[in-house]
């Protein structure tokens, strides 16, 4: 473990929260209290910072410093206030592409969906504060650097972030597998965000209930088991496509 991503003890956190330093998450020890404790949690709810409850046991085996039954894992990503960015993007002239992950826990899949996104346009990556992958060190490289180019969003409910995106205008459309609907019929020109959902489970039913449209991705024959990755690549290309129409159409191939 990359010891410099550490904050170790209770006013350390509160002071590095506080300078606005990116938290992916705060360990807890079991039964820890405090006055500093309900300031760390007030400051982490505000800023959408996941709190974990671990025994001991786990906090000295991170650190053998005294950390005051609190350790939390510093980002090396800067996340972004979903409306800020929205704002952000259409004050630029730009018409919004979107990508929400749901429940992708494999920093390598995480990186290179951010490298395909940058590849092709998207401009906003919006992950929950739980239920996935750390944006740690692995998932920076398997981006070859993408996930310091795009907006990175981390909120407390993806429902909740659904309904910001309708609330301005923002379409959303949902991967699922067995979808009537072929991913070359959406329409990319309109201002849209793209679900993508875990490998097993695929997006959660109310979130894929919440969207606007569902979608699939024909395939040859009977197997229908694509990476979430190359997945996302496929549809990032096919938007990118839609909304540049000097590039090759690939719909017949």
């Amino acid at each position: 473990m990359n010891k410099t991503s550490l904050i170790i003890g209770r006013q350390p956190l509160v002071e590095a929260i506080e300078s606005g330093r990116a938290i992916d998450k705060i360990l807890f020890q079991r039964n820890v209290s405090g006055e500093s404790i309900g300031e760390i949690r007030k400051l982490a709810k505000q800023n959408n910072i996941p709190i974990q409850q671990v025994p001991p046991e786990k906090l000295n085996a991170i650190t053998r410093t005294n950390h005051q039954g609190v350790i939390a894992f510093a980002a090396i990503v800067q996340y972004m206030d979903l409306q800020q960015s929205i704002d952000h993007i259409v004050s630029s002239g730009a018409v919004p592409l979107f990508l929400m992950l749901d429940g992708v826990t494999d920093v390598r899949n995480i990186g290179a969906i951010a490298r395909s996104a940058v590849c092709c346009g998207a401009q906003v990556l919006i992950v929950p504060d739980k239920g996935i992958a750390a944006l740690n060190e692995d998932a920076l490289k398997s981006s070859a650097g993408a996930l310091e180019k795009i907006h990175i969003c981390r909120v407390n409910s993806l429902l909740k972030a659904v309904d910001t995106l309708h609330l301005n205008g923002i379409k959303v459309f949902a991967s699922v597998m067995n979808a009537g609907t072929k991913v070359f019929e959406l329409d990319f020109t309109e201002p849209c965000c793209l679900v993508m959902g875990s490998e097993d489970k695929g997006i959660q039913p109310y979130i894929a209930k919440a969207a606007d449209q569902h979608f699939s991705i024909p395939m040859a024959g009977d197997f229908d088991s694509l990476n979430v990755s190359v997945a996302a690549g496929i549809i990032l290309y096919e938007a990118m496509k839609k909304r540049n129409h000097d590039l090759p159409d690939l719909k017949g191939l």
